[in-house]
């Protein structure tokens, strides 16, 4: 009976493996970065302003927010039906459409319409890595983790020698386990 070479079983795994990994590796890895500055960003949606002006609205005393709405929405000339609205102040109403929102004070007249769109690309990809489509997708990406798994550890034994697990290897991932660690103590346990 053959002996099996494990190394050379490793290595074509590790190989293959890692050539169907690369395109899930790079959307989860632009998500990432740009998920873990969600505090600077707004990673899926871009958001920006337009100044609107109309004549001041006089006389709301008694009037309806129905009213009051088709009145703006007739001056501006929208056609769209909004969604709802809400009065922040007696001399404010925000009047909110599906991708938009019209900020708009009585009295001035002066408002601004805010426009969400999704941010082409990394909204997708935002949307595969943090799991919202749910369903098949859970499981396919089960796999993906266990693929990463599979790699991390088969690609410890790909080199031999002194640039392998037995040489610097074992210090490189030493520092790869202690800087989580030392991250962790520092911002959970200090």
């Amino acid at each position: 009976m053959a002996k099996i070479n494990w190394r050379k079983w490793n290595n074509i795994l590790h190989r293959d493996i890692g050539y169907l990994a690369v395109g899930l590796t790079i959307i989860y890895a632009i998500s990432g970065i740009a998920v873990n500055h969600v505090a600077d960003w707004n990673p899926n949606y871009s958001i920006h302003t337009e100044k609107v002006r109309i004549e001041p609205i006089e006389s709301i005393d008694g009037m309806q927010s129905e009213q009051l709405v088709a009145g703006i929405l007739t001056r501006l000339r929208i056609r769209e039906k909004p969604q709802s609205s809400f009065r922040p102040s007696p001399q404010e109403i925000n009047i909110f459409f599906k991708n938009r929102t019209l900020k708009l004070n009585l009295g001035t007249g002066e408002g601004e319409w805010e426009i969400v769109s999704e941010r082409p690309i990394l909204h997708d990809f935002n949307y595969l890595h943090l799991n919202h489509a749910k369903k098949l997708w859970t499981y396919f990406s089960d796999l993906y983790a266990v693929a990463l798994l599979f790699l991390a550890i088969s690609g410890l034994f790909v080199l031999k020698g002194k640039n392998g697990l037995a040489g610097r290897g074992k210090w490189l991932t030493g520092i790869g386990f202690l800087l989580p660690l030392l991250f962790l103590v520092i911002y959970k346990y200090l």
